[in-house]
Formats: C-alpha cells, structure tokens, sequence
C-alpha cells in the first residue's frame, strides 16, 4: 500500500479520524482491516518520530552540560 508521508501532526489527526469513524461505525466491515492496518501503520510512525525527537533532544542536552 503507497502511504503518503504524514507529518506527526497529521499521523495523530488522521489516526483520530479512523478511531471516530470506527466508534461511529462509519467503516463498513470491508473496509475495517485496512483503516486498521493504517492506523497501526500510522502509530508506527508516531512511536519513531517521538524516539528520533528523544534522542536529538538527549544529545542536544549533553551537548549543553559539556
């Protein structure tokens, strides 16, 4: 599946929208494992942007106390 390159800004937004549409039963059952696969897609992404921020902000940090 091609996935357009979310921002996290975007990848929580959208991840709100299938977890609405779901709890509103707007998915029909055809559709449902592939807005979740999304969303776990989505959520994926979110987890690494915020370990890659960690990590910048850690070194940044040490950088500082040096």
């Amino acid at each position: 599946m091609a996935t357009k390159k979310f921002s996290y800004k975007e990848s929580l937004k959208e991840i709100e929208t299938i977890v609405h549409k779901i709890e509103n039963e707007q998915i029909d059952v055809d559709e449902l494992s592939s807005m979740v696969k999304k969303a776990a897609d989505l959520i994926k992404l979110c987890r690494t942007k915020l370990r890659d921020t960690e990590s910048e902000l850690d070194e940044i940090i040490e950088k500082l106390d040096e």
